[in-house]
């Protein structure tokens, strides 16, 4: 049983109050029993790792309150948004002969010994706490739940968990999964059709070559028609004018040099 020291403090202002958590301190209630509300204040250094740990809410503390021992349970922790820092706590007497309902934490052991984790199986975890009724002397710190010799498929439920004595589930009407052992997930992704781009990639550039070079050679053929139009049409007018064609010309030069 945790021992955290505690001091009490009256009923303040806002302000007075955020000062305390100025000076690293945590303000906190406690009530129950047939005793009064009773306002105190805790050291944050001093619980600041304990409320870490998942069975805090389900811890006997016991309270050294200026002198005075009471045993206590916390029920709820209020944070800073910003910082998450804890700013408020409450805590409950707890009553010798009185029944609680509290979330106990569940803890798996043995995962190396069992041989569905072992052929790659996954644990499934379905709850992580579990609502029990558990009398004020008795309450577990946690739920043990025992891997060893499970099988893929196997299911783990409330029935095979061995509970302390006068502590029972909330839960009465069905034997619940706690968890399973689920079979392992493969994710087969399809091939890409590496192949068909390729041909389709060089097929195109095929293509873009052979057209390519079939329009240079037309472009080509082309020109060399349009050079000859042109010297066809120079010759027709030249006959249309009675001038003679620039062959014509140099055969009478070379008539008069002789």
């Amino acid at each position: 049983m945790d021992n955290l020291k505690a001091t009490k403090r009256s009923i303040q202002s806002q302000g007075k109050t955020n000062q305390l958590r100025a000076d690293g301190l945590v303000p906190a209630v406690l009530y129950g029993g047939k005793k009064d509300n009773l306002n105190i204040s805790l050291k944050k250094i001093l619980i600041k790792e304990i409320i870490k740990s998942d069975a805090f809410m389900s811890t006997v503390l016991n309270l050294n309150i200026d002198g005075s021992s009471e045993k206590v349970l916390p029920r709820d922790i209020a944070y800073d948004p910003v910082s998450d820092e804890p700013i408020h706590i409450d805590f409950m007497r707890i009553v010798e002969g009185a029944k609680l309902i509290l979330e106990i934490p569940v803890k798996f052991i043995n995962n190396e010994k069992s041989p569905g984790l072992k052929k790659g199986g996954v644990l499934n975890i379905v709850r992580r706490k579990i609502e029990l009724k558990c009398p004020a002397e008795e309450i577990p710190k946690e739920i043990v739940v025992d891997l060893e010799n499970t099988e893929i498929g196997k299911s783990l439920k409330i029935s095979t968990v061995k509970l302390p004595e006068n502590v029972s589930p909330t839960i009465t009407d069905r034997d619940f999964v706690i968890a399973t052992i689920a079979s392992p997930t493969i994710i087969v992704e399809p091939e890409k059709p590496a192949e068909e781009t390729v041909e389709g990639v060089e097929g195109t550039a095929e293509g873009t070559t052979e057209g390519t070079a079939e329009g240079e050679v037309k472009q080509e053929d082309g020109k060399e028609k349009s050079a000859k139009s042109t010297e066809d049409k120079t010759k027709t007018e030249s006959k249309e004018k009675g001038q003679p064609s620039s062959k014509e010309t140099g055969k009478e030069k070379e008539t008069k040099k002789k």
